[in-house]
């Protein structure tokens, strides 16, 4: 899961290091170090309010997130939601193809509302949204 403007580092077996959450998340976005840098880049940008990295088990477990937003009980309704939404999607693909799945995964959505775009990057078994605020 390349972010733009980043080159996405080799897929290697790394062993773990540091919490398990450090070890989830470098397994999709490369070395402690490089993670530290690609999540601070997303929360350093002036209209991000905030980021989640989360699992996709049933149910989806938040990992790691910034923001005010995401904290708490409405950071729980937010991922239960985003797992929702991506699962729904890619639902309604597989129903479009006839009720097969051929392999047509959802690679990235876009919502944006009134007050708030919300970007989603799922990978097989990891979940990366964004929420943004456009007016800014």
């Amino acid at each position: 899961m390349a972010l733009k403007g980043t080159t996405s580092p080799p897929t290697v077996a790394r062993p773990s290091i540091g919490t398990s959450s450090t070890s989830a998340v470098s397994s999709i976005l490369g070395t402690t170090s490089d993670i530290e840098q690609k999540l601070s880049l997303i929360s350093a940008h002036k209209s991000v309010l905030g980021y989640m990295l989360l699992s996709r088990g049933h149910p989806v477990s938040m990992i790691r997130h910034s923001g005010v937003v995401f904290e708490g009980e409405q950071g729980r309704r937010y991922a239960s939601a985003i797992g929702k939404m991506v699962e729904s999607v890619q639902a309604g693909l597989e129903e479009a193809h006839g009720g097969e799945h051929d392999g047509d995964d959802v690679r990235f959505m876009r919502i944006r509302t009134k007050r708030h775009e919300l970007m989603i990057s799922p990978d097989e078994r990891y979940l990366l949204a964004v929420l943004h605020d456009p007016a800014i």
